[in-house]
């Protein structure tokens, strides 16, 4: 039997979010090979706040109030570009030319542009959302 989706693994910035964790998972590897101390800072603040996009906006989507959905889609919007900030560090440091971010930059630049769209039609309407998702319990387990 196939688990029904929750109501954020719908949304196309969520999926985004966990394709820029893709990409960046071997990055942060290559990081950490190339060199461990100049790069661990960056690293692990680019690891916390790539998952803190995924995170927010899942958390997010699921609050029913406009303003508290906004204000987690903010907090995944300043995350997504403490993002971008940790790989053009890695660039200023000399671990990674600039061409082997563009990739993830690209990424980040799309998802921002998307929850700044959802964080206005959250400014702008009394309730913006996707319909409910009607969650049952299964009271043999």
């Amino acid at each position: 039997m196939a688990v029904p989706p929750f109501s954020h693994e719908k949304l196309e910035v969520y999926r985004l979010a966990l394709k820029f964790i893709s990409w960046v998972t071997p990055v942060l590897r290559e990081a950490k090979q190339k060199s461990v101390s100049e790069s661990a800072v960056a690293r692990d603040h680019l690891d916390r706040a790539s998952l803190s996009v995924v995170y927010n906006i899942a958390e997010g989507n699921g609050k029913y109030s406009p303003g508290s959905r906004k204000a987690f889609f903010e907090i995944a919007l300043g995350s997504a570009t403490e993002c971008a900030a940790c790989l053009d560090t890695l660039v200023a440091k000399d671990i990674f030319a600039e061409s082997r971010i563009i990739d993830g930059k690209t990424i980040l630049f799309r998802t921002v542009q998307m929850l700044t769209k959802l964080i206005q039609l959250q400014a702008n309407s009394d309730m913006v959302r996707e319909p409910e998702t009607e969650y049952e319990v299964d009271e043999e387990n």
